[in-house]
């Protein structure tokens, strides 16, 4: 499965039974709890980042991404526009990208 079977599986989600579906329950409780939700994923995946379980930290990872994908979905947010960013941003230095960001 890619990331964008996943955005599609987890676009189909938001006319779902939130009875019947962890991400359609997400979903319907807005943007705001989708970010709440993905920002303590990322949390998770930090503390098993730095105790060095490979393991945990992937299956921490997998979280991040899946609730990245709710949040952009929630926020009716592309996941095509991500990557075409990703796209657009690559072959060029970070740090020249970062200087070039308006504040």
């Amino acid at each position: 499965m890619t990331l964008q079977d996943l955005f599609i599986t987890i676009e189909a989600r938001k006319t779902a039974d939130p009875e019947t579906s962890w991400t359609a329950q997400l979903l319907a409780k807005g943007p705001e709890k989708c970010a709440e939700k993905f920002g303590e994923e990322a949390i998770e995946a930090i503390i098993e980042a730095t105790r060095g379980d490979k393991a945990r930290l992937t299956a921490e990872a997998a979280d991040v991404l899946y609730h990245l994908l709710v949040m952009l979905a929630a926020s009716d947010v592309r996941l095509e526009d991500v990557l075409a960013e990703l796209q657009r941003r690559q072959g060029q230095s970070g740090l020249s990208e970062k200087a070039a960001r308006t504040p």
